[in-house]
């Protein structure tokens, strides 16, 4: 069960991480890529922010440039948050491919 703290945690890293990659996603036209949820470890040292990316054909490719990325990633977060938390948890990303699921859901419905 997640905390308030967590839960406020979490928020705020979700805020930041979303700005971060609409910035570096406002560079490469035609992707973009939402933070759909962030959890955080019950010791906040693990932070893990499920990403969806947009057109879902790049998705590997995208999430395999943010994961090599990822303490580049962590310290602009850290910048931005350095005055709201001591120390800024380990990022761990994953791909959140609910909205794939959905429209191949939709997909599989009209067909009948």
């Amino acid at each position: 069960m997640e905390t308030t703290r967590q839960a406020k945690i979490a928020r705020l890293l979700q805020k930041e991480l979303s700005e971060i990659f609409r910035q570096q996603t406002a560079k490469t036209h035609g992707t973009i890529v939402s933070v759909s949820a962030v959890r955080v470890s019950p010791d906040l040292s693990v932070a893990k922010a499920y990403l969806s990316v947009f057109p879902s054909q790049k998705a590997q490719e995208v999430m395999e440039s943010i994961k090599l990325s990822a303490k580049t990633i962590r310290y602009e977060l850290a910048q931005k948050v350095r005055f709201q938390l001591r120390k800024t948890p380990e990022l761990q990303f994953y791909l959140d491919d609910t909205l794939d699921y959905l429209e191949n859901i939709d997909h599989l419905l009209e067909q009948k």
